[in-house]
C-alpha cells in the first residue's frame, strides 16, 4: 500500500505509515473521490490557462486597432 502523504511503500493493510507516521487507513472511495477532485482540479487549471490566452489574444487584437 502506497502512503499517499509521503508515497513511500507499507505493507498491505497497515494502518499507519512507517515512513512519515501518518493515518493512511483511508476508506478506498475517499481516496478515489480525492483522485477525482485533483483530476478536475487539473482540468480547470488548464480550461484557466486556455481562458488567458484567449483573453490575452482579445486585448492584443484590441489594442492593435
Amino acid at each position: 500500500m502506497t502512503c499517499p502523504y509521503c508515497l513511500s511503500e507499507n505493507m498491505e493493510g497497515a494502518l499507519v505509515c512507517a515512513s512519515c507516521g501518518r493515518d493512511i487507513a483511508a476508506p478506498a472511495t475517499l481516496v478515489a473521490e480525492r483522485d477525482d477532485l485533483l483530476r478536475k482540479r487539473e482540468e480547470l487549471r488548464d480550461e484557466l490557462k486556455r481562458a488567458r490566452s484567449e483573453v490575452e489574444a482579445f486585448m492584443r487584437r484590441r489594442k492593435s486597432l
